[in-house]
């Protein structure tokens, strides 16, 4: 009898609502090798940055981000070691059996942590959660999503 009551508050939370959850299923390698596949690619020689555009497909051990546009901001001169990736349009994070959409995302390579804001959907299984912004740390399979938080629990079946 609780439980129906506690998800009808939890449906009906304010803004300032943030739920932790699980993510990924698994644990990810920040220090994996980063393979990005796109359309097109454009080097900034001045900054240093790479653009990716067109059906931008980035991969990193069991953990994939795909996206409209990608931005990559290396950590040194000589470009062998990336900083962070900035990724604009339809992004896609999906790690394990989680996925997760939003409109931008900013993966931070060395820490593991991505930030997607922007109209978040987060799918687990047949769960669904919803929320204005979401920090993954993908080193502990962890995230939190704050905002507007809605949620639509599955309950196991009999």
């Amino acid at each position: 009898m609780l439980r129906p009551l506690m998800i009808a508050l939890l449906l009906a939370s304010g803004p300032a609502f943030a739920q932790s959850v699980a993510f990924g299923g698994m644990q990810a390698d920040s220090s994996a090798p980063v393979e990005v596949a796109a359309d097109r690619l454009e080097v900034d020689q001045a900054d240093g940055n790479a653009v990716f555009t067109g059906n931008v497909v980035i991969g990193q051990g069991e953990m994939r981000l795909s996206a409209d546009r990608v931005t990559v901001e290396y950590a040194n001169e000589e470009q062998s070691r990336i900083r962070s990736m900035h990724a604009v349009g339809n992004v896609v994070l999906v790690s394990g059996g989680d996925a997760a959409e939003a409109r931008e995302a900013v993966y931070q390579v060395e820490t593991g942590g991505v930030t997607l804001t922007g109209d978040v959907v987060l799918a687990q299984g047949e769960s669904v959660l919803t929320g204005d912004k979401m920090i993954v740390d993908l080193v502990n399979g962890t995230a939190r999503v704050d905002g507007r938080v809605r949620s639509i629990l599955q309950q196991g079946g009999n």
